[in-house]
């Protein structure tokens, strides 16, 4: 089965009380041996990601400093409002989107893209094996961007001739050993990354008041992030203000989160009544739960 499938995001209850949490760009190491230390890394959808459960047996201490793994852990939850907001799990919208990647034959190459809400970064690293230009990566946690995140960005530019010239998933070289002794990451995917925590607003602000260049994305991808009403206003405002004036925004969500109150038709309704994004309803999955992908661009 695939991972994150187990324990969802709508069987916890929704907090009011909202928390903003700083932004912060975080550097990509030089050492790229340490990122992958200590990771049992694993594969799904022909793409590498590192085992959470390992991770929080791992980082139960300084790694964490946000202290969100003690606190998932003792209190049971894949879900703390305004402290941890579900990034160390890999959700199952997200394979959806990547599914769907395939199916509609989305065009990367060349295109700056986004992965917001990223918490594995898997949409992202799809991205970026479809030879993007640019990948920005931002989770609401520190803690995930730095051992969720980045070392599965790591671990799939392991052997980045092989998957980044093409090939099919029949293709995909064999998963590196169970503790990689050597991340051998190609300088050129790495560089077309950057890595960010904090709250969507505060990122944004981040990105545009930046000294460095910034130029708005082709393309934002986004998963299982519209579960809390209460976010509605933060995300739908950073998508007007990072997206491209002809880009696409595709998003993966369940048709509705029990006890948190989210869902795509809140979701859709909300957007429409803004009347800045025009929405289509690209897929919908019948299996289980509903879960649906859609499509925004500006009007």
């Amino acid at each position: 089965p695939k991972p994150g499938t187990n324990k969802p995001r709508d069987e916890t209850p929704s907090n009011k009380k909202l928390c903003f949490k700083a932004a912060k760009e975080h550097d990509i190491p030089e050492d790229l041996d340490k990122v992958l230390e200590n990771k049992v890394v694993e594969k799904a959808s022909g793409l590498y990601y590192v085992n959470t459960a390992v991770v929080e047996m791992t980082c139960l201490g300084d790694a964490d400093r946000e202290g969100i793994i003690s606190q998932s852990v003792s209190s049971r939850s894949d879900l703390i409002p305004g402290v941890y907001e579900g990034g160390l799990k890999i959700w199952e919208c997200t394979f959806d989107l990547l599914d769907f990647f395939s199916e509609a034959e989305i065009e990367f190459a060349n295109k700056s893209v986004l992965d917001l809400g990223c918490g594995a970064g898997l949409l992202g690293i799809a991205a970026l094996k479809g030879k993007a230009g640019r990948v920005h990566f931002q989770d609401y946690n520190s803690t995930v961007i730095d051992e969720i995140t980045l070392p599965n960005v790591v671990a799939n530019c392991r052997g980045e001739g092989s998957w980044m010239s093409g090939g099919r998933e029949g293709k995909t070289p064999e998963p590196p050993l169970k503790r990689p002794k050597k991340a051998e990451c190609s300088p050129n995917a790495l560089t077309k990354c950057r890595f960010f925590s904090g709250g969507w607003s505060e990122v944004c602000q981040l990105l545009v008041s930046s000294k460095k260049p910034f130029s708005k994305y082709n393309i934002i991808l986004t998963s299982e992030t519209i579960y809390n009403p209460d976010y509605y206003t933060a995300l739908h405002d950073t998508l007007a203000k990072l997206l491209d004036k002809n880009g696409r925004v595709y998003l993966a969500s369940k048709a509705h989160y029990f006890g948190v109150g989210g869902g795509i038709y809140l979701f859709e309704k909300f957007v429409e009544e803004r009347k800045v994004f025009r929405t289509s309803i690209v897929k919908i999955i019948d299996k289980g739960l509903q879960r649906n992908i859609m499509e925004m661009a500006f009007k």
